[in-house]
């Protein structure tokens, strides 16, 4: 079992930058794979980048490559998302997820979810 809590959101103007931490619980974080996800008012939730249980492999999707970082301190049980250049379109509920069963990084199917945290891009 793995319980997420995410933490970092807020408003900031396009162009600005904000970095989210996700918590885990557990003794299992090093085992897990992790994604951050996020949804939009009135669209579906959509995958933003994930990061393999060792942290040696990343994946994004295009819309935030070249901008967002996906990283991950198995010591202190937290994943993170530096999010630079943020856009007006990035504005959303952003969720962590994670998953112990292993699938190819570019699996969008994870198990485990955290609460979400707001983050509002400003033009």
């Amino acid at each position: 079992q793995v319980t997420l809590v995410e933490s970092g959101g807020g408003l900031v103007q396009a162009g600005g930058s904000l970095r989210l931490s996700c918590a885990a619980s557990g003794r299992t974080f090093s085992a897990a794979d992790m994604a951050w996800f996020r949804q939009a008012p009135g669209k579906e939730r959509e995958f933003v980048a994930a990061i393999s249980r060792s942290g040696t492999i990343t994946y994004y999707a295009d819309s935030v490559k070249g901008r967002f970082t996906i990283s991950r301190d198995n010591a202190k049980n937290t994943m993170y998302l530096q999010m630079n250049n943020l856009k007006p379109e990035d504005t959303a509920v952003y969720y962590c997820s994670a998953r112990l069963k292993w699938y190819p990084i570019q699996d969008a199917r994870y198990d485990y979810w955290g609460q979400g945290t707001q983050v509002t891009s400003s033009s």
